[in-house]
């Protein structure tokens, strides 16, 4: 039996005088959370771009909480978990555990298996993750009073877990070079399975290492709660009847929930676009879906022009996959196939890897 954990939405920064008792030294900083004070010191030693230059990166939010508390000497038992090293850590009892995955944003490069010498030479270096291995490999037994609590049995093992992004794109199914997954939710998030390894901070994109190959991702900040802010569930299903998908609408918007857009434009200041608004509901959910398709097509053209492995074919995710006049305007818009993924809970993809760590013991 394995037991594999990869959900990553939270940030433990400092799990703790850690190293002796697991004591929490600080509340959880959320996955979104900015935190701009620490930036100009992560950009004035990280490489131009980097995948860490971003305010909510992990390597922020620990550099916000040392200059706060350890600047003038700390506790050198403190060390970092990510919400997933923390849980694992409750089964296995073995500090300093982690993945390549959850361990991209504090700077560790999956590329070359380590932190960069820019990262450890900096003094908080001993609070990073120690051993940092590939996603879904056994790292032990559980603990046995957890095991006797709980009832596992004597041969179940824990795994090094992943994010929950790339568990719900795993859990579709789809690992091929050019495969790609939208999904289209609280954000409009693509990520493309490509042969090539790109990243670039100005626009949020970052690439994950998948076995062999790389996982390269971008998020907009267009999502369906513009939707919902417009028109009634019921009116999204009537009024979609009406749209002839073939059709391409001559209406241009930008639709986003308020000002601000990172992918695949970056812009702060970019303001929602969401007008002329025709007498025709119809037309005007048809012209905002059709925006919203030309910006996931712009998402995967920017990440082509970047240097990824150019989409194939889309599989969908998330609420917006069950609309299919949507599924055939993107289509349509795209250029390559785009269908439902039958499966895109977290979950599902987390079981897949473990069962393969069982299977293979990597």
């Amino acid at each position: 039996m394995e037991l594999h954990q990869p959900l990553s939405s939270l940030i433990v920064p400092l799990c703790a005088s850690c190293r002796n008792n697991g004591e929490l030294l600080a509340g959880p900083f959320l996955y979104n959370e900015s935190f701009p004070d620490a930036l100009p010191m992560v950009s004035s030693i990280a490489p131009a771009n980097h995948t860490v230059c971003s305010g909510s990166s992990t390597l922020c939010k620990l550099v916000s909480w040392w200059n706060k508390h350890c600047s003038n000497g700390g506790d050198d038992s403190a060390i970092l978990m990510h919400q997933s090293d923390w849980l694992l850590w409750l089964l296995h009892g073995e500090y300093g555990v982690c993945d390549y995955n959850n361990t991209l944003k504090v700077g560790y490069d999956p590329e070359i298996g380590s932190y960069p010498s820019w990262l450890m030479s900096q003094p908080y270096s001993h609070m990073l993750p120690s051993s940092v291995r590939a996603p879904g490999v056994p790292i032990g037994p559980i603990r046995e009073e957890v095991r006797s609590q709980y009832g596992f049995s004597n041969d179940c093992v824990v795994c090094t877990g992943t994010t929950d992004s790339i568990a719900a794109f795993l859990a579709a199914g789809t690992t091929d070079p050019g495969k790609a997954v939208t999904s289209l939710g609280s954000t409009l998030a693509i990520k493309l399975v490509s042969r090539v390894r790109v990243e670039d901070a100005r626009f949020g994109v970052y690439s994950h290492r998948l076995d062999d190959q790389w996982l390269v991702g971008g998020a907009s900040n267009t999502r369906g709660v513009v939707l919902r802010q417009l028109f009634s569930d019921d009116q999204l299903v009537a009024l979609s009847r009406d749209i002839d998908p073939s059709s391409p609408s001559p209406l241009d918007y930008y639709p986003l929930p308020k000002k601000g857009e990172r992918f695949p434009v970056s812009d702060p200041d970019m303001e929602p676009r969401l007008e002329p608004r025709p007498d025709s509901d119809a037309d005007y959910l048809h012209g905002i879906l059709e925006s919203m398709a030309r910006i996931e097509a712009s998402g995967y053209k920017l990440l082509k022009e970047l240097g990824a492995t150019p989409v194939e074919e889309v599989f969908t995710a998330g609420g917006g996959a069950q609309n299919e006049k949507w599924t055939a305007i993107r289509e349509r818009v795209l250029g390559v196939p785009v269908r439902k993924a039958e499966q895109t809970e977290a979950a599902y993809g987390a079981a897949l890897l473990a069962l393969r760590g069982a299977t293979t013991g990597s």
